[in-house]
């Protein structure tokens, strides 16, 4: 039986890539385009459009801070902000309470 595939994302390029999971002697992925390094993402992640620049700039605040879209054992990945409004709300949030960035941003509701 075959592994399936997995995502991976170029930031500078606005690209995703469905690629085999990454083995034990497997090396660094890169972009075929611009050959930067790629950004494994999990097997939930679904890219936006290359031309929604909002999105994109949305998506690198969530990699950056060390959140990635994989599948939990109850389904998908669980709550992530769609938009930069979102992600500044929640930010703001972290830094009130010193909360890890990477937590308050996969925090559905804010207290």
């Amino acid at each position: 039986m075959t592994h399936g595939k997995t995502s991976y994302v170029c930031l500078p390029c606005r690209a995703s890539y469905k690629q085999p999971y990454p083995g034990y002697y497997d090396h660094d992925r890169v972009c075929p385009r611009c050959a930067e390094p790629l950004i494994h993402v999990g097997s939930a992640f679904a890219a936006p459009k290359r031309r929604d620049t909002a999105a994109w700039r949305t998506l690198s605040v969530l990699l950056h801070a060390g959140v990635r879209f994989h599948k939990s054992c109850c389904g998908g990945p669980g709550y992530r902000p769609h938009t930069l409004s979102e992600v500044r709300e929640r930010m703001a949030h972290a830094r009130t309470t010193g909360e890890p960035f990477a937590q308050a941003l996969v925090r559905r509701d804010l207290p």
